[in-house]
């Protein structure tokens, strides 16, 4: 099964301008991204879909490899479409968010091989545990409510499967987890991928702001993997500031 790394790199973004250029230890946090995910062991390679030529120079100047995509494209989702129409011999594809500098390369491996495990998925993603009362309750904390053989029931921003009477410590570290963060990667069959990249987005996904609702509205499922912690992301300049004492070590 052959697997493609594809990185969705837009260089606008609401909070925090341009942060996939902006440099930590010497280095930008896109090509941090690039080189976390060349680390995977599960794919053929590692393509940034960029929309903007800065971001496709930053790429050249690192040694990657980078494709020019639409600019008017509204999610990753479509970035990775695009490059998968270019790959027709590639059975899998797996979407790593141009913020995530510090992810988990057997991570990767996970969400790719749960396509493997599970034959029948056509999309997979990965989540971890919530056992902070204040992270269940942050509408940023994506929540999904995880049924039987890992199959994802629901994807929302508020605190899922609500607890009536209010949530106790106990079911906050209960084993099964009761209360899972959703992590933002994921993995797609070819087919599946250019099914969803075509579909209008559906009411649940416009109301949550959440694409992968697309999917279950629509019937079709997706399989979840479990990691034990989430890797921290780059939203805000905090987020980058943090990153880079770690990075540098200041």
């Amino acid at each position: 099964m052959q697997v493609q790394i594809v990185i969705p790199a837009r260089l606008a973004s609401t909070r925090l301008p341009e942060k996939l250029l902006l440099r930590a230890g010497g280095k930008s946090v896109l090509q941090h991204t690039y080189e976390a995910a060349s680390r995977a062991a599960c794919a053929e390679g590692v393509i940034v879909a960029v929309d903007d030529p800065r971001l496709a120079v930053e790429v050249d100047e690192f040694g990657g490899s980078a494709l020019m995509t639409n600019p008017e494209h509204t999610s990753g989702t479509d970035r990775v479409a695009e490059v998968a129409a270019t790959l027709p011999e590639t059975a899998v594809f797996v979407n790593v968010q141009g913020d995530e500098p510090e992810i988990d390369p057997a991570a990767i491996d996970l969400v790719a091989g749960l396509l493997q495990k599970y034959p029948a998925a056509m999309m997979a993603t990965v989540a971890t545990p919530i056992r902070d009362p204040q992270r269940l309750e942050d509408p940023g904390c994506v929540k999904v409510v995880i049924g039987a053989d890992h199959q994802a029931l629901y994807f929302s921003r508020a605190a899922v499967p609500h607890v009536r009477g209010g949530v106790s410590a106990l079911e906050l570290d209960a084993e099964p987890p009761l209360f899972w963060h959703h992590l933002g990667l994921y993995a797609y069959r070819r087919e599946f991928l250019q099914w969803f990249a075509a579909q209008p987005p559906g009411r649940l996904e416009q109301a949550e702001k959440l694409e992968q609702l697309r999917a279950l509205e629509a019937g079709r499922g997706i399989v979840v993997g479990r990691v034990e912690a989430a890797t921290p992301g780059i939203d805000t300049l905090d987020d980058f500031e943090a990153f880079r004492h770690r990075v540098e070590g200041e």
